[in-house]
């Protein structure tokens, strides 16, 4: 298994969805787990669909993410080059070969006469093969001007699928597809074969996409001789409702998206990985470094993993909440809200402690904790539009504000003071914490949640909180 090689090898035409880095993780853990090799490919053959600056974004993605790759682009190997326009000469040769062999041709027929023969089939009720079709003379193949079309033996074939199981297909999926097209770049059904075996790729990991197109792809691994790598199949990504694939419309960012907003590279990773995985534990938040010791290709499931963002946010504070006070205050650096400016780096890092149980994502930090810097406006909606205060009125919220301002304004805010005061308001009162706890809060941060109340009060400081007490009391 120390000669175990995976790829990732997309085609840059746009941002990397988590499709596809979920492809880029199941190899990079497998090559990981196996001590084995784990190889970026860019398949930019395909000029008219090519985005600019594509493949450096899914460098980024892929850096960002920490699923570094041993060859690839900017990372020499001995297999390279690893972008598919630097290989053209390697999939000529191998098109010439083929000719040589007998097994490839030169497709002389217009697109009209093509978009004619499909008409041909519509009309007699038969799917188009191109086969059918197959010129007695071809011309000569001229490189960068005809297509060349690969000249197929139809049969029946079964295969074995490391996540599907045995698969079989009959003959009528057998087709004379392209491999050099008429610009003189390789089709994917072409390169990805030669590149593979160029590259010594053990295992292949793709979408079920794929399924199609197998029959020919073993067509051609014949015809060159080759040994093909083993299939590796996941599900599809689904959609929240569950019933098609994940797209953008659904809401699925950028992977860089997620993580500017401040999720986890862990988290993201954790999440990913158990789309279409799972160890067979009931274990759902794993490290890194547990992924890679778990995961197993006998264990990817067969039916589509539903892509929830609910989830995500709770595995994203899950491995919030397993930071060290120090990790997480330098991941916290670039999140700060502007008030936080000027504070000493000791009373961040308290701001931290309470707000860490609370996070999700990092962008969260200046919601939840721009009250501890600076004196937010009074907010009445926050009083309007809580059911249990506004029903209760104005002036008995008033009142019970001005108990509270007396009871603290005695206590020296130590925590074990706060909280005993806190308990004792509920018994002088005679109201509940969901009510009198809330009022209080809203009136010392002027925000609809914060940390413990008293752990709050306490980091505020007396003539903080006093202050702003006594302003809600003015406003009520």
């Amino acid at each position: 298994m120390n000669s175990l090689r995976t790829r990732f090898a997309p085609s840059p035409t746009g941002y990397l969805h988590v499709g596809g880095i979920r492809t880029a993780l199941f190899a990079w853990l497998l090559a990981r787990q196996q001590n084995g090799k784990f190889i970026l490919r860019i398949e930019d053959t395909d000029k008219d669909r090519e985005v600019e600056g594509s493949t450096q974004h899914i460098i980024k993605c892929l850096i960002s993410l920490g699923l570094d790759y041993d060859e690839g682009p900017n990372q020499p190997g001995p297999y390279g080059p690893y972008r598919q326009s630097e290989r053209l000469s390697i999939y000529r040769s191998y098109a010439e070969t083929l000719i040589k062999l007998g097994r490839a041709y030169a497709d002389p027929y217009s697109k009209a006469e093509l978009a004619n023969f499909r008409r041909q089939a519509a009309k007699q009720g038969s799917p188009f093969l191109y086969r059918n079709h197959r010129p007695s003379s071809p011309p000569d193949w001229k490189y960068g001007s005809l297509p060349l079309r690969f000249k197929s033996d139809p049969k029946a074939y079964r295969w074995q699928d490391e996540v599907m199981g045995n698969l079989s297909a009959g003959e009528e999926a057998i087709d004379d597809f392209i491999l050099i097209k008429s610009d003189g770049f390789p089709t994917y059904n072409f390169a990805h074969i030669v590149d593979d075996y160029e590259m010594k790729i053990t295992h292949i990991i793709r979408g079920q996409e794929f399924i199609a197109s197998t029959p020919n792809y073993l067509n051609l691994y014949e015809a060159l001789n080759i040994t093909r790598p083993l299939f590796v199949t996941p599900p599809p990504v689904l959609g929240p409702s569950g019933n098609k694939k994940l797209s953008k419309r659904d809401g699925a960012k950028d992977v860089l998206e997620y993580i500017k907003q401040g999720y986890l590279e862990a988290a993201l990773l954790n999440f990913i990985a158990s789309l279409g995985w799972n160890d067979g534990t009931t274990q759902e938040i794993y490290t890194v470094d547990e992924l890679i010791k778990s995961f197993s290709l006998k264990r990817i499931v067969k039916s589509g993993a539903r892509f929830d963002e609910r989830r995500l946010l709770w595995m994203s504070g899950a491995h919030i909440r397993m930071l060290s006070t120090e990790e997480l205050t330098k991941r916290a650096k670039s999140f700060w809200p502007k008030e936080a400016i000027g504070y000493p780096e000791e009373y961040k890092i308290r701001v931290l402690s309470l707000v860490q149980e609370r996070l999700k994502f990092l962008a969260e930090i200046p919601s939840l904790t721009r009250f501890f810097f600076v004196d937010l406006p009074l907010d009445p909606s926050l009083i309007d539009n809580n059911p249990k205060l506004s029903a209760i009125g104005k002036p008995e919220l008033k009142k019970l504000l001005g108990i509270a301002l007396d009871s603290l304004a005695q206590s020296d805010f130590s925590l074990g003071d706060l909280q005993s005061n806190l308990n004792s308001l509920l018994d002088v009162t005679g109201q509940p914490p969901g009510i009198l706890f809330s009022l209080i809060r809203i009136a010392s941060t002027q925000a609809p949640a914060s940390p413990p109340l008293a752990e709050s009060l306490k980091l505020l400081g007396k003539e903080r909180t006093l202050k702003r007490i006594k302003q809600q009391i003015g406003a009520l």
